[in-house]
């Protein structure tokens, strides 16, 4: 019972983070990423730089979905493996 407990919680914390992740990670690099770098660095126009953050936004979300992927196939593979040594 306790082993599940710890396994429930460690899967909680993975997904707690990811989802924070999710939230933040786009969204903070959609308007740094339009202010900073498209309109400050290169000097677009509000309507192009909209679009690349936009981009970059899309990116974000994609890559920390296949972080968050990885995580739980080997977490879930560790548990698997832990089991089935008892």
């Amino acid at each position: 019972y306790f082993r599940n407990e710890g396994s429930l919680t460690s899967t909680l914390r993975t997904l707690l983070f990811f989802t924070a992740l999710m939230i933040t990670l786009p969204v903070g690099l959609y308007f740094s990423s339009k202010a900073y770098i498209f309109e400050g660095t290169f000097g677009m126009s509000d309507r192009d730089s909209y679009f690349y953050a936009a981009i970059v936004a899309v990116v974000t979300v994609h890559v920390v979905l296949a972080l968050f992927v990885y995580v739980a196939w080997n977490e879930g593979s560790r548990q698997w493996r832990e089991g089935k040594q008892d």
